[in-house]
């Protein structure tokens, strides 16, 4: 059962069980925000006071269940009492100019830490955003405002269109109709009233709605892009863009519908149409509601659409590129938290770290192979880390390994690689203009041009796709090793007295099954076109479903990684009492915090699941990225 938490102006996705109780759910609760804020452990800092029922108030009881009192997709109010004792100095580095910088200035990486001394707005401008502020701006914690140079750059561009306007000149997008009927000149007292069709025609899309999170990715992408000054959007419309932000007013905006060219016309369509208090809108107070009545409660007013500016709302990738960027950020997370689990499997397999000498991989150097290597080296048998298992097979006859552990810093490298690849193609579509027709002040003209077009994100995330499968591909096959007493000395599928017990037999099948599936989805979605809008978009990127399909695999490669790092920790149990290196004994003992030693057969879904949150939560590479060697590739 799924369930979406708001604690201290965060939220949280939570499955349960519906059998749990209230009471159980606080502590996963704490433990998912501590981890988000950089409170872990969050153990007295935090003290629940109270949950409540969002949409209608009510007070709910600890010791009834979930199914009692809640239903699929409902939303939870935590009310949180915090330590005064508990001050959590902020990573960030914050400008006092038009660019509010997000990124963290230590080197902390992807973790962060938050106090209440957050600047309350994040100015944007459409030239700075980063992947990783994407991904943060998601979470609702933020504020956005304008920089006063983006300002100025929307009101010279809406000039020109009201210049447009005065001249009673015919342009495309202005005064007359769209795609086939682009010849078709509009009267001047229709004009409102073709912004407004255009945008309840074009909501057409079907399928589950975005998250929240996707929601506000979008809106925030949406609001960049004009911020550029070179759509013609009047500055009233774009600033009830960013109120309905701020207010976390999100319209339903179904996750289908796009071919990608000209745009995400759909999505954004319905992204416009609940801000003209049209539809269904979703709010944190209210869960999904009338439009027009989230709108009212929050102090917003509807859109009222001028000339060009339905159009300018709705032409661009911005759905492709922040679905995109939510895939690429878990394909990073994945890559690196990959190659511990590699390691670990890789010294409970008795395999050597020989593969990984510099010299070898600097002899292919390829900035993602050395990166992998120098992963494995700083977490297997050294000088510094000693491993008895690795010691206690030094001598013994094997000459190489198998490709599973040998070639591991060259399978992870690519992808890590193509994650870098990927991460620049999206920061530049992120911080770019996709409108047509484009307003170019300064030359006073207005273009026709072809920048809607998807084909550069939808391409790059059909790539990632081909890419990060690979994770899960070459780990399915260490899982094989480590249940398959032919190719290692631990007992067949990891349990004692096999036959009675079937120990990991079917986690192995669960594994190769998501792997399969992988395969058949990563068949580029980008090489399909179907001409669409009677011949005149004749050719469509169809990113839209590179996007969807992209989440599905990163999700399950998430899940058969977890699966290995599971296998891995229960094959050790049999090799004690040996000990592995000290930064895969931290390994270890994270994932026995979540999941115990398996003795007999017991439901094993629940383990699969507490380890993947250990992945998703970016845990399993926290508990060892202190003895991680500095990077020296640049």
């Amino acid at each position: 059962m799924k369930l979406w938490v708001q604690i201290q102006e965060e939220w949280l996705a939570l499955s349960c069980a519906p059998n749990q109780t209230i009471r159980s759910l606080e502590r996963e609760i704490l433990r998912r925000y501590g981890k988000k804020k950089g409170l872990d452990p969050v153990s007295g800092r935090l003290e629940i006071s109270r949950i409540l029922k969002s949409r209608c108030g009510t007070l709910l009881n600890p010791d009834d269940t979930v199914e009692s009192v809640l239903d699929e997709n409902d939303i939870i109010a935590v009310e949180c009492r915090p330590a005064a004792r508990d001050v959590v100095k902020s990573s960030f580095s914050y400008q006092t100019g038009d660019h509010m910088n997000l990124s963290p200035s230590s080197s902390d990486g992807d973790k962060y830490m938050e106090t209440n001394i957050l600047p309350s707005d994040i100015y944007l401008d459409g030239n700075n955003l980063t992947t990783s502020d994407l991904m943060r701006l998601g979470t609702g914690r933020y504020k956005i405002k304008l920089t006063e140079a983006a300002s100025a750059g929307v009101t010279r561009a809406r000039q020109v269109v009201e210049d447009v306007m005065r001249s009673n000149k015919v342009v495309y997008g202005i005064n007359t109709g769209f795609g086939k009927f682009a010849r078709t000149v509009i009267d001047k007292e229709n004009l409102e009233k073709l912004q407004e069709n255009l945008i309840r025609s074009h909501c057409a899309g079907v399928g589950d709605p975005l998250t929240p999170e996707q929601t506000r990715r979008l809106l925030v992408l949406r609001i960049n892009v004009l911020a550029k000054g070179f759509s013609g959007i009047s500055l009233t419309i774009l600033n009830q863009y960013i109120d309905a932000f701020n207010a976390s007013c999100l319209p339903w905006i179904p996750e289908k519908g796009t071919v990608g060219a000209s745009g995400d016309l759909a999505p954004l369509a319905h992204l416009a149409l609940g801000l003209m208090g049209e539809g269904k809108m979703w709010s944190p107070e209210t869960g999904w509601g009338d439009a027009g009545a989230i709108l009212k409660k929050n102090g917003l007013s509807p859109l009222k659409l001028g000339p060009k500016e339905g159009l300018a709302l709705i032409n661009g990738t911005q759905l492709i590129t922040a679905l995109g960027v939510e895939g690429l950020e878990r394909a990073d997370a994945i890559c690196r938290q990959a190659d511990v689990i590699a390691a670990l499997t890789t010294d409970v397999l008795k395999g050597s770290v020989m593969a990984f000498d510099p010299d070898i991989h600097l002899a292919r150097p390829h900035c993602g192979q050395m990166k992998v290597a120098s992963h494995l080296r700083s977490l297997l048998h050294s000088d510094a880390f000693p491993s008895q298992i690795s010691e206690s097979h030094i001598n013994c006859d094997r000459v190489q390994d198998p490709y599973s552990l040998r070639c591991c810093p060259q399978v992870h490298g690519i992808v890590n690689d193509t994650v870098d690849f990927v991460r620049k193609i999206l920061t530049t579509e992120m911080n770019s203009a996709t409108d047509n027709p484009m307003i170019f002040a300064d030359r006073g003209e207005i273009i026709s041009g072809g920048n809607f077009h998807g084909e550069y994100p939808a391409k790059v995330l059909d790539y990632l796709a081909i890419a990060v499968h690979e994770i899960g591909s070459i780990s399915e096959r260490r899982i094989e090793r480590l249940i398959n007493p032919a190719y290692s000395d631990l007992p067949a599928f990891l349990t004692k007295n096999g036959g009675l017990n079937s120990g990991f037999m079917i986690a192995h099948c669960t594994a190769a099954a998501l792997v399969s599936e992988n395969k058949v989805m990563c068949h580029p979605s980008s090489v399909d076109s179907l001409p669409t809008s009677a011949g005149t978009e004749d050719h469509v990127s169809m990113g839209g479903f590179a996007a969807r399909k992209l989440l599905k695999i990163v999700e399950n490669v998430e899940q058969v990684i977890a699966i290995e790092l599971v296998a891995a920790c229960q094959a050790l149990e049999f090799l004690r009492p040996l000990r592995t290196t000290k930064p895969l004994e931290a390994v270890y003992s994270l994932v026995r915090s979540v999941v115990n030693a398996w003795d007999m057969d017991r439901l094993m879904a629940p383990d699969l699941e507490a380890s993947a949150e250990l992945i998703k939560d970016g845990r399993v590479w926290d508990s060892v990225r202190n003895y991680i060697e500095p990077e020296t590739i640049k």
